[in-house]
């Protein structure tokens, strides 16, 4: 009997500790790219993932949570343009798992994965919903490997999610999901047309092409300004002001890594940039410090050697943990990756780079103090781009209440990204050989 009871006093305990499982948000992230949803909890939760067809649908069990209103609140979050998911529906399976049926307007390729906690969130379990037929990571595969995608083999169609019959099919889900998280992360957006010969002006010579990067995104808001601005938004409305005024030149376009509130991984925004065969990049950032009175622009490129300082070290390390912040599985496999970095010991992107950021600062110095009077070094992950000149631009500390005031204010905004502009300008016109191969005709 007392073993009986010991036994009944052991299941009552587990079954206590998965009930205390609570979900205390969700949050949904739309975008060409992908749709995230994001599931955030007191612990790591269980789950089960399974696609149906006929309708296109995913169900995701989630064992020892309670049915709340956080959880309920996925139903209300989907956007009637959402690219990829037309609706959610949640409701309690069977006791202590929810249910979550997410009906699709397309065929998907879903990635889940878990986070641990990190900067202001707890337990995460992450659904990216991408579309299954990506046409861009197609030709690159193609090109790149001699070989199909694995994205669009049949043997990845058949081996990365089981298809069940109906919801009460077995399946292999969960083995099926680590499979998932072995395919490449896709990054293409509405802009990401492939490209094989470049744009060309009404005379025939080839536009530069500027990729820029609103950094952080979506799940990572970046640096919170003094008076509730986040990052995130800074970056983007800048970076969206520089690509108005790089567009208006006639002989260059602009493309942006992201173009709404969604995160990308710091490699993907590399991969990104080179499969739009982008000339530089340029990566739109706005500092935080401790203190208050921390102000000023400064401009950074890729240090292969160490730091240049430890304020640069100490920048690099909190810009490369955004992807701990916004979410990324760190199980994936990425081949675009692996193909990107290559060998980075390439000192003539890396010079380069020193020459453009150069003539940004120069440019910047004249619309906003310097924090720092030359270009700094560091190991950013988002600048690990073998072949394309990058620089990442601070623009100025959030975290200061004044210049926090500033970046909010769109005129300056205008004058800061035109001092950006001419920097690039100014870089091109005294690198005359480089300036003709970027300017020659088709």
């Amino acid at each position: 009997m007392f073993r009986a009871l010991s036994i009944s006093l052991m299941m009552l305990i587990s079954f206590v500790a998965q009930a205390a499982t609570t979900v205390t948000a969700t949050r949904v992230w739309p975008a060409a790219d992908y749709t995230r949803l994001t599931i955030e909890a007191t612990s790591e939760i269980n789950q089960k993932i399974t696609i149906l067809k006929n309708p296109d649908r995913l169900v995701l069990d989630l064992d020892g949570i309670d049915l709340n209103a956080n959880i309920k609140a996925l139903s209300t979050a989907i956007s009637p343009s959402d690219p990829y998911i037309q609706q959610v529906r949640v409701a309690n399976f069977k006791p202590g798992t929810v249910r979550v049926v997410i009906d699709l307007k397309v065929e998907v390729n879903p990635k889940i994965f878990t986070l641990q906690p990190a900067g202001q969130y707890k337990h995460r379990l992450v659904l990216d919903v991408y579309p299954l037929k990506d046409p861009l990571s197609n030709i690159l595969n193609n090109a790149d490997m001699g070989n199909p995608s694995p994205v669009e083999t049949s043997a990845t169609k058949s081996s990365n999610v089981e298809i069940a019959k109906s919801v009460e099919t077995p399946t292999k889900a969960i083995e099926a999901v680590k499979a998932i998280d072995q395919a490449p992360v896709q990054t293409t957006s509405v802009e990401d047309t492939p490209i094989s010969n470049k744009p060309a002006t009404k005379n025939g010579t080839r536009l530069i092409t500027i990729a820029i990067d609103a950094g952080h995104g979506g799940e990572d808001p970046g640096a919170n300004g003094a008076n509730g601005s986040r990052e995130k938004d800074i970056t983007l409305a800048i970076a969206k002001k520089l690509k108005q005024q790089v567009d208006a030149e006639p002989n260059m376009r602009a493309i942006l890594t992201r173009d709404a509130d969604f995160f990308i991984p710091l490699h993907g925004r590399v991969v990104k940039a080179r499969n739009m065969q982008a000339d530089l990049f340029i990566s739109i950032h706005a500092d935080s410090f401790v203190r208050p009175d921390a102000r000023g622009s400064s401009v950074f490129a890729l240090s292969e050697k160490g730091a240049t300082s430890a304020s640069a070290r100490y920048l690099a390390k909190k810009e490369n943990e955004s992807d701990l912040i916004g979410g990324v599985s760190l199980d994936t496999k990425d081949m675009n990756l692996a193909r990107t970095l290559l060998d980075l010991s390439q000192t003539a992107t890396i010079n380069d780079s020193l020459k453009l950021g150069k003539f940004v600062l120069s440019k910047v110095g004249e619309v906003n103090t310097l924090h720092k009077g030359s270009v700094e070094q560091a190991g950013f992950a988002v600048l690990k781009s073998p072949d394309i000149p990058s620089i990442l631009v601070e623009t100025a500390f959030i975290s200061n209440p004044d210049e926090e005031r500033r970046l909010n204010d769109d005129a300056y905004r205008e004058k800061l990204t035109a001092a950006i502009l001419a920097g690039v300008k100014k870089y091109f016109a005294s690198n005359p050989a480089l300036a003709k191969t970027k300017m020659a005709a088709e």
